[in-house]
């Protein structure tokens, strides 16, 4: 089997959360999300889902930037060139261009889902997945008071999520966080979130989280930083994550030289892919560190990729792979993405590619601008 891409269409969408979501870096209403649909040479096609924001607030990248990196740089490397597998794409769209992991994932992950259409096989099956469920935790971003955040944790609970993460920033933390293990009790996963929003200044603040009996504490300092993630590591008996900071598997062995987080958080439309994704889980699982699947606000499109991905062997933690309910009023995938009772996503494994079919009427009625790239 060989991969030869024909065309590559650009579906820019805008899709509504069911509420607002609002992190440490701002707060978001409507999702933007740049979709690309690949087909190739014998009219076989995939969809794939670029996780870049409207605005450069969680990395540099945007979905305008993607799309026109998409459009001058790495489209023009990848149409009507055969490629022997999706890895080969990632060598390809790597050569000479530095960054853009965004637009290089949505593109090489793409790939990986139509060898798996392909090759009549699941993207998990085809990745070397090896589970039938995913256990899924929620991410609830930061509410006004403490009583509120208790109050949707609660309800998280009663509906199956086990692991919950809050959202924190600086006045929405140390108050909010005793809240709610005060109301879930000690044995309840909880996790806490900073997406960058504190300093070294705030070291003794922050060491004063490990009275929660956290799961993790993730990504406190600043979004291109290991280093100094050490030396708060060596204070605190929280483990720490680090999301943000692993951007590429030399960024994972930084943190595992450094000793700068015990739990690494693998966001392939972070890394750049699946091909990275791989050897982060591989290099981590050699060096007994657990990672999970974070969310980006995917549409189902974007989840399934994520689902995927999640089946290898040493995701072990509940990822952010909540059911479609949790985000969108309708998704753009049929069936849309569920959970059972024991908080758990089920893995397409019996079916071909993907594993979901794309609502295309409902991606037509979202589209507000789109173009087809060919060779």
């Amino acid at each position: 089997m060989s991969i030869h891409l024909a065309s590559i269409t650009l579906h820019e969408i805008r899709l509504p959360l069911v509420e607002p979501f609002t992190i440490s870096s701002g707060t978001m209403e409507n999702r933007r999300i740049l979709l690309l649909e690949l087909c190739d040479a014998d009219g076989i096609t995939a969809w794939s889902e670029s996780v870049a924001d409207d605005a450069p607030n969680y990395n540099p990248e945007t979905v305008d930037t993607c799309r026109t990196i998409l459009k001058k740089w790495l489209a023009p490397r990848v149409l009507g060139k055969t490629f022997a597998d999706p890895g080969k794409v990632d060598a390809a769209i790597n050569q000479n261009i530095r960054g853009h992991h965004m637009a290089k994932a949505a593109l090489e992950m793409g790939c990986w889902g139509l060898e798996a259409e392909r090759q009549g096989k699941s993207l998990s099956v085809l990745l070397g997945g090896i589970r039938e469920t995913i256990i899924t935790g929620i991410s609830i971003g930061i509410q006004p008071s403490p009583a509120m955040l208790v109050k949707k944790a609660r309800g998280a609970f009663a509906q199956g999520y086990p692991k919950i993460k809050c959202k924190i920033r600086p006045g929405a933390d140390l108050a909010f966080l005793a809240a709610v293990r005060e109301e879930l009790g000690p044995d309840a996963e909880i996790m806490a979130d900073a997406n960058n929003a504190y300093t070294i200044a705030d070291f003794d603040h922050l060491v004063k989280m490990d009275a929660f009996g956290l799961l993790m504490l993730e990504q406190p300092l600043a979004w291109d930083d290991v280093f100094r993630h050490a030396e708060l590591q060596r204070r605190m008996t929280t483990p720490i994550c680090l999301d943000e900071s692993i951007t590429s598997l030399d960024r994972a062995e930084d943190m595992i030289a450094l000793k700068a987080g015990r739990i690494i958080n693998i966001k392939p439309g972070r890394v750049g892919g699946f091909t990275a994704s791989k050897a982060i889980h591989d290099l981590a699982e050699k060096h007994d560190i657990p990672v999970w699947c974070g969310g980006m606000l995917e549409s189902g499109i974007g989840r399934a990729y994520n689902v995927a991905l999640a089946s290898l062997p040493n995701f072990k933690l509940p990822g952010d792979l909540s059911p479609s309910a949790r985000y969108w009023a309708q998704d753009i995938v049929r069936p849309e993405w569920t959970m059972s009772p024991k908080g758990e996503v089920t893995v397409p494994r019996t079916k071909p590619g993907l594993g979901i079919q794309i609502d295309r009427n409902r991606i037509d009625n979202l589209t507000v601008r789109s173009e087809t790239l060919t060779a």
